[in-house]
């Protein structure tokens, strides 16, 4: 399958640009020992079916950057294969689709910022893949990782025998494919849980960054309080060399002026193996699963793991609160609807309710499970000044924030909180504050768990140095079974 000798299952940024300065490997035999892959495992043998399109440039571009390997200023990324989820704008000849026939015609006229960025440190943007359809905001009766337009992504640690659902969303392609060695390293987007969930979910490192990190100018967007882009990989190392090539200022998004002064662009020097030394770390046991014992065992190791390596664990009761919450569907409705505006003329819907009409022209097709969240957006205002919104933010900032996570941390002096998979994903994602997933084990039946930890806006390197002193002790990741194939 492989036209090279170099290792490709499992290797790391560090692996490869060790065999390119050795002239062991090219960027063309490495992309297209991915591609090979991707067509054996992908697209055959268990069918993942997480990536959706593949770039027909990649090849060009590998072989681009080998002939221009070695001059100077080439970034931390330079010739790697990069996966982007398909909400991402790229002007690489691929539409930019969200998993929805109706922009299955979106062929992107500007790189999205977060592409812009990839390519600045070399990368090779192999290609886009699938994902639960609109992020996961069409329907609650859908099914995790599937789409009307590129259908379901499975789970490589439980094919054929895992639920639908449990590859995670709605980032799943993501977190399918570079669990299954698909890319190097790849790039979801979360709002609330979608990069944690099938990060956790895939055996994989995710992280959430702080709100405003990294640019979401030409993302197809949800809320603007709470979307982020972020980093998918299956070490902490390749997870902070691809945070670091993304951050930014743009000033097409507003929201990164906040980040001016606070974002780095090389994270490796926090990859420290003592970083749970003197740690403080605070859990609530009742995130933990306790209807499934043996992920709570997991989660259990993982807490006395982590007093081995020099933290102290704390027990704290997080407030919990029945607020329900409109802010996604207000903000959603406005930012389709601004977004949607801008495409070209080949896309036949320029609104969300054109989204709507279009989807009930051929419902089996393109709304097999309905689309009740659409309805509800469209239903709200999309004034930024509608008081209920307003209201509904405020109380979303308060609880979160104000009686969440800073007084959580501020009364129990506290690096960071620990959290299942991402059962605990909802109170940072309001708060527009980072955390960062881990592969923490397996139960018997092979469904991965992952230990998650989040903290205070702008804390990723402190959340960088714990995650990697906890796995690099630990080591739990293992790659799905591909052999019966």
């Amino acid at each position: 399958m492989e036209k090279t000798s170099f290792k490709l299952n499992e290797a790391t940024i560090k692996d490869i640009q060790q065999a390119f300065q050795e002239n062991r490997l090219t960027s063309v035999e490495l992309v297209q020992a991915y591609l090979d892959r991707i067509e054996t495992f992908d697209r055959n043998g268990p069918k993942i079916n997480s990536v959706l399109t593949i770039n027909p440039d990649a090849l060009k571009i590998a072989a681009q950057l080998d002939e221009m390997r070695g001059q100077d200023g080439q970034g931390p990324l330079y010739g790697i294969p990069v996966l982007l989820k398909d909400n991402i704008e790229t002007t690489d000849p691929m539409p930019t689709t969200a998993g929805a026939i109706a922009l299955e015609q979106n062929f992107a006229q500007q790189d999205s910022f977060v592409a812009s960025q990839l390519r600045n440190a070399g990368a090779i943007i192999l290609g886009k893949v699938n994902l639960s359809e609109w992020a996961y905001f069409m329907s609650k009766e859908g099914v995790s990782g599937y789409s009307s337009l590129g259908g379901q992504v499975r789970n490589p640690y439980g094919v054929g025998t895992f639920k639908p659902e449990d590859v995670g969303g709605s980032s799943s392609g993501t977190g399918a494919a570079i669990a299954s060695n698909f890319a190097v390293v790849g790039v979801g987007t979360e709002t609330s849980g979608s990069i944690l969930s099938p990060a956790s979910a895939n055996s994989i490192v995710g992280i959430k960054p702080t709100v405003g990190l990294i640019s979401r100018s030409r993302i197809i967007p949800i809320s603007e309080s709470q979307d982020t882009a972020g980093p998918m990989a299956r070490t902490v190392a390749d997870a902070a060399i691809l945070l670091g090539a993304m951050t930014g200022v743009d000033e097409q998004d507003p929201a990164t002026q906040a980040s001016a002064g606070q974002a780095l662009t090389d994270y490796t020097p926090h990859l420290k193996t003592e970083g749970l030394k003197g740690a403080r770390i605070g859990v609530d046991l009742t995130y933990l699963n306790n209807e499934e014992p043996e992920e709570r065992a997991i989660m259990i190791d993982a807490i006395e793991q982590l007093k081995l390596l020099g933290a102290t664990v704390e027990e704290v009761t997080i407030p919990q609160q029945s607020f329900e919450s409109d802010v996604l569907w207000y903000e959603f409705k406005r930012g389709v609807n601004e977004y949607l505006s801008t495409l070209p003329d080949e896309v036949p819907v320029k609104s969300l309710a054109d989204v709507i009409e279009f989807n009930k022209q051929d419902p089996e097709r393109r709304m097999k499970f309905g689309q009740a969240e659409l309805e509800k957006s469209q239903s709200l205002s999309d004034d930024p000044a509608d008081p209920t919104y307003l209201e509904h933010r405020q109380t979303d900032l308060r609880h979160s924030i104000l009686e969440g996570l800073d007084l959580i941390m501020s009364e129990h002096q506290l690096d960071a909180l620990l959290f299942q998979n991402n059962r605990g994903a909802a109170l940072p994602a309001k708060a527009g504050y980072p955390s960062i997933t881990v592969p923490a084990g397996y139960t018997r039946s092979g469904h991965p768990v992952g230990v998650t930890f989040s903290a205070q806006a702008f804390s990723e390197p402190r959340l960088i140095e714990l995650a990697y002193s906890y796995e690099q002790a630990t080591r739990k990741r293992q790659a799905p079974d591909f052999e019966s194939y």
